[in-house]
């Protein structure tokens, strides 16, 4: 299933078209890889040094995604300007969000950590807003109420009275730091290929991610030996297939049916999240993780201006209309 995938949509003639179908197909796939990618990387944390496994795991990540550009021959020399660019976004979303993360897993759900994860596309809306200068609206607003109201009801279900989940935090902070990349990636990707900028900066954020477990980790290269073979194979098909592939793929989407609509499948990652902690980890999922759920979705949904978008786009299709039967 994964080679035809990888073979239609990746290693296609250049120039020809893929049916939306098969499109959205490729979207729901990589959407279960990334969802259940959460649930790997909380089993990877409990049997390896989560920094030094992360480092380990972006990097094989990275030398698969170059191996896949350098057939696509979708490679280039980067100018002095897009390689800072490209360090300063490997910074905030490799180093910080996959160190953040592996260590919020350690004292947190995966079901958590997924849910909060969630919020990236609004969070990233919010930055626009504070740096790319988006508009600020009335339903966005909401959306970003809406949002952080299901995040604030996930991390306080089982919270005591002003107490929350330091892995909560963290895993939130992450969450803050890819976002923040985005806005950085939007910048470069003006002039270099998302694809190239993907691996370019796994393959970065990795040696960074590696640098810092041997200050914090002094041990966690050497430890990363110790894992089993389930260990070994969960890290490398999470690896490979999540992270090196599931980016190219996902890039591959959006040339076919846009960035909006692609984005609007990342809602699922979440749920996908849960179902896969439910049935692989044994977790509970609690009435207040569905709710945030939806809240979270509803806030994705309003806050990115997703919905002022298509009713905007409605209104204007509607007017067109009336303007051609009046002039008929």
């Amino acid at each position: 299933m994964y080679v035809l995938i990888i073979k239609r949509f990746v290693f296609r003639k250049k120039g020809s078209k893929l049916s939306k179908t098969w499109t959205y197909i490729l979207v729901l796939f990589v959407m279960i890889l990334w969802g259940l990618n959460v649930v790997a990387v909380k089993f990877l944390v409990e049997s390896l040094p989560p920094v030094a496994m992360q480092g380990l795991r972006i990097f094989i990540g990275g030398i698969i995604a170059i191996i896949v550009l350098f057939f696509l021959k979708d490679l280039r020399k980067l100018t002095k300007k897009e390689w800072g660019y490209t360090i300063v976004a490997a910074v905030f979303g490799q180093m910080l969000h996959h160190s953040l993360l592996a260590l919020g897993l350690v004292q947190t759900t995966a079901g958590n950590a997924s849910l909060i994860l969630g919020l990236i596309p609004l969070a990233t809306a919010i930055f626009a807003m504070l740096f790319l200068k988006d508009s600020i609206t009335l339903l966005r607003t909401i959306g970003i109420a809406l949002g952080f109201g299901g995040v604030c009801l996930v991390v306080l279900q089982n919270a005591e009275i002003g107490v929350i989940s330091p892995g909560d935090i963290l895993v939130f902070i992450a969450m803050l730091s890819q976002a923040f990349s985005f806005v950085i990636i939007k910048k470069v990707t003006a002039t270099l290929s998302s694809r190239q900028l993907t691996a370019v900066m796994l393959l970065v954020g990795a040696v960074m991610l590696l640098i810092l477990s041997f200050i914090f980790e002094p041990q966690g290269v050497g430890n990363l030996v110790h894992g089993n073979t389930i260990v070994w194979t969960v890290l490398v098909l999470s690896a490979v297939f999540a992270t090196g592939l599931g980016h190219i793929l996902y890039n591959a989407a959006i040339q076919e049916i846009g960035a909006g609509q692609t984005a609007i499948f990342n809602n699922l990652v979440p749920f996908i999240s849960l179902i896969g902690a439910f049935f692989l980890l044994g977790e509970a999922i609690y009435t207040s993780q569905i709710i945030g759920f939806v809240l979270i979705v509803l806030g994705v949904l309003f806050g990115t201006g997703y919905i002022e978008t298509r009713v905007l786009k409605k209104r204007m299709n509607s007017i067109g209309k009336k303007q051609k039967k009046q002039t008929a």
